[in-house]
């Protein structure tokens, strides 16, 4: 499975080189690209056999999976909790303001350390996680203002996301096709819609809450709220 994982992450690389965006966007990474073999390292190590759950976040973070290749890829958990590390390739063209130094990099990524701390308080290894789990992004690309500000997928004009948007949800319903997970479960409302798009008849679709530092209600008690969440979809 890890092998369908990894081709159909290279058609979505492929379908997405190439791509141009207007103003506000002044840059745009694919990790898929420069942080090509730490992502095939994180689904060759995890993305073996079928799951009870998928679940999706909406796009990278600039000091997460921008840095390590690994969806919300907060550096320590990555290195540390699920073993993964190793040389990282800085984009072309690299925004001056938004370097990529990998895993050298000293800042931590806020959601990657909630999420992931989370499942480690909950799941003794990374390898009893991913038993049955598994973490992906909705799409890969990171877009930055002049500024080096983030701009997020949903702030973008419609026009120029629809190739963007169909390529991303070809790729999301191979993974769902390759991992044939029963649970779908959206990190945030964003992600919920997309699986929503995707889901066959036998697959239940949930959220979680996102645990950005932008979001009034993670900063107050993300993983308590997750936690409840997440039993009430029989995860835990």
């Amino acid at each position: 499975m890890s092998k369908a994982l990894i081709q159909a992450a290279d058609d979505l690389r492929k379908e997405l080189r190439g791509l141009k965006f207007p103003d506000p966007v002044a840059c745009t990474y694919n990790p898929l690209e420069y942080a090509w073999d730490r992502h095939c390292e994180y689904l060759v190590r995890f993305g073996k056999g079928a799951k009870k759950a998928l679940f999706l976040g909406m796009n990278p973070g600039p000091y997460g999976m921008t840095q390590t290749g690994v969806p919300f890829g907060e550096i320590a958990h990555v290195r540390d909790w699920m073993g993964i590390s190793g040389p990282v390739n800085q984009p072309k063209p690299e925004h001056k303001k938004r370097p990529v130094t990998g895993f050298a990099c000293e800042r931590s990524e806020v959601s990657g350390r909630r999420l992931w701390g989370l499942f480690a308080e909950h799941f003794q290894t990374a390898e009893q996680f991913f038993r049955q789990h598994f973490v992906t992004n909705f799409c890969p690309l990171v877009w930055m203002k002049d500024t080096g500000a983030n701009i997020t997928p949903d702030k973008l004009p419609r026009d120029c996301m629809e190739p963007v948007e169909r390529a991303c949800l070809r790729h999301l319903a191979r993974c769902v096709e390759i991992l044939q997970p029963e649970l779908l479960i959206g990190i945030g409302a964003f992600a919920e819609k997309k699986l929503l798009t995707v889901k066959t008849e036998r697959q239940q679709v949930g959220k979680i809450l996102h645990p950005s530092p932008a979001s009034p209600a993670a900063n107050r008690d993300f993983a308590g709220t997750a936690t409840r969440q997440l039993r009430e979809l029989a995860v835990l």
